[in-house]
C-alpha cells in the first residue's frame, strides 16, 4: 500500500477532501493523509459537509503541520495550492514522488452559501476526477520517474 500525502497551505478544505477522497477511492491501494505548511487548527465545516452530501466518510480529520510526516516513509507526496493565487506550496520529502494539482481555495469564496457550495462542489468533483485517474493506473509498478509525469500530466488538467 502506497502512502500519499495531500499537502497545502491551511489543510482545512482542499487537502482534506483530498484525504478523504484518497482513502474512500484507494481503499487497500492507497493510505492518504494530509497536512499543510501553515495549518488553520480547524476543518472548514464546508469541506465536511461536501465530503457528506456525497457519502464520504468525514471521519476524524484536523488541520495539522505537514512537519508531523517528516520521516514517516511517504512514497507520494500532492501539493493542491493554487499558485495562480499567490499560495506558497509547501515542498519537501526529499525521497518522496511529487506532484503538483493546484486548486482555488472554496474558502476564500464569499456570498451565499448557495455560491459556497458551488465552490466546495467543483473543488470536490476536480479532486474525485484527479484521483480517480490516478487510481486507474498501475502506480504500484511505475517507476518514480513515470509515477512523477503521469501526477504532473493529470494535475495539468484542468476541470
Amino acid at each position: 500500500m502506497l502512502n500519499l500525502l495531500v499537502l497545502c497551505t491551511g489543510n482545512s478544505c482542499r487537502s482534506i477532501i483530498g484525504e478523504a477522497l484518497f482513502n474512500h477511492l484507494g481503499k487497500g491501494r492507497i493510505k492518504a493523509y494530509s497536512a499543510g505548511s501553515h495549518p488553520t487548527g480547524k476543518v472548514n465545516p464546508n469541506a465536511l459537509a461536501i465530503l457528506k452530501r456525497h457519502g464520504i466518510p468525514a471521519g476524524e480529520f484536523s488541520s495539522q503541520s505537514w512537519d508531523e510526516f517528516d520521516g514517516k516513509g511517504i512514497d507520494i507526496a500532492i501539493t493542491v495550492c493554487d499558485q495562480a493565487a499567490g499560495e506558497v506550496c509547501p515542498v519537501y520529502l526529499n525521497n518522496t514522488v511529487r506532484a503538483h494539482w493546484g486548486l482555488p481555495d472554496p474558502a476564500h469564496v464569499t456570498g451565499s452559501q448557495a455560491v459556497i457550495e458551488t465552490a466546495f462542489e467543483a473543488t470536490y468533483a476536480a479532486m474525485e476526477k484527479r484521483i480517480t485517474q490516478l487510481l486507474a493506473l498501475p502506480v504500484e509498478i511505475m517507476s518514480r520517474t513515470e509515477l512523477t509525469e503521469a501526477l504532473n500530466k493529470i494535475g495539468a488538467d484542468t476541470f
